[in-house]
């Protein structure tokens, strides 16, 4: 199945230390890369989390998001720092004298001070072995709804892929109808340019035969046509796998490409070189929309 490389989850795992919100965001990418922000107490899990994540995705740009909510019975309560709000409260006193100002210090002029009330970190709460079941449960019920996301883009992304790809393998047969009337028109072309150059001098039919040939060949489009109907066919069988083909629907569309453009400089038709040109349009198009593949 197809996938996009675009998506988004969030999973919310409640346990009894606490609450766990895992949100995942995943953009366009040439190769995987994992972004991990957790907080400082779970900093040790990030390894495994990356890991995870790598064997999970294979292309992307994904930035995962944790946040740890400790249970109430577990959050530290804060701590007044006494002498330093004396201290504050004396440093105050002294200014409004010097100022000659004789209102009180307000209550929550000195609360609101640094350090005043401090909150002990949160480190010591947090028992990894005993939390880490509930983080991948979160982090799994994430990537499950960015997956679904990814999925369902990529649907849309395959049918307008498949459509174009019909489309360019449909100008390609017109190529190939028109290739060897194309060929027929120039060696007439050429037949009539050499007989008004020679004038009434009679024209070498077998020198003129060759030079036919030698036009004919250097026309001669039937392996390009081989090797791009050998693509389509390539190109439509890996849509259809069940593992990550960005990067080998990319490399078939270069090859396509490459016969279109030797094509184009082969023809020496103005109608074929009309196709081509179309076609290059399309194949852009196409290779867009690839870029959003995993």
């Amino acid at each position: 199945m197809t996938r996009s490389m675009t998506g988004y989850g969030k999973a919310e795992v409640t346990g009894v230390g606490g609450k766990f919100t895992v949100e995942i965001r995943s953009v366009n990418h040439r190769y995987g890369e994992v972004s991990v922000k957790l907080p400082r107490q779970l900093l040790s899990l990030e390894g495994d989390i990356r890991r995870r994540m790598s064997e999970r995705f294979k292309r992307g740009k994904i930035d995962v998001f944790i946040q740890f909510e400790p249970a109430a019975g577990s959050v530290t309560p804060p701590v007044a720092n006494i002498p330093l709000a004396l201290a504050y409260n004396e440093a105050f006193g002294q200014i409004r004298q010097a100022l000659g100002v004789y209102d009180h210090v307000p209550f929550d002029l000195i609360l609101a001070q640094k350090d005043v009330l401090t909150v002990a970190a949160q480190e010591a709460t947090v028992d990894l072995e005993e939390q880490s079941a509930d983080l991948h449960a979160a982090l799994n019920a994430a990537s499950d709804s960015m997956e679904a996301m990814r999925l369902k883009e990529g649907e849309q992304l395959a049918r307008e892929i498949i459509g174009r790809a019909s489309l360019v393998s449909e100008m390609v047969e017109s190529v190939a109808q028109r290739a060897p009337v194309a060929v027929a028109a120039n060696g007439e072309r050429l037949r009539e340019r050499i007989s008004r150059l020679l004038g009434e001098t009679p024209v070498d039919e077998m020198r003129l035969a060759q030079e036919v040939a030698i036009l004919a060949d250097r026309m001669e489009i039937t392996e390009e046509l081989v090797r791009l109907r050998s693509h389509f066919k390539q190109f439509h069988s890996t849509m259809g796998m069940n593992e990550p083909v960005g990067r080998k629907l990319d490399f078939l569309l270069q090859e396509m490409n490459r016969e279109v453009n030797t094509i184009g400089s082969k023809a020496n038709d103005a109608e074929i070189a009309a196709i081509v040109v179309e076609l290059k349009s399309e194949l852009e198009k196409v290779r867009e929309q690839i870029q959003n593949i995993e």
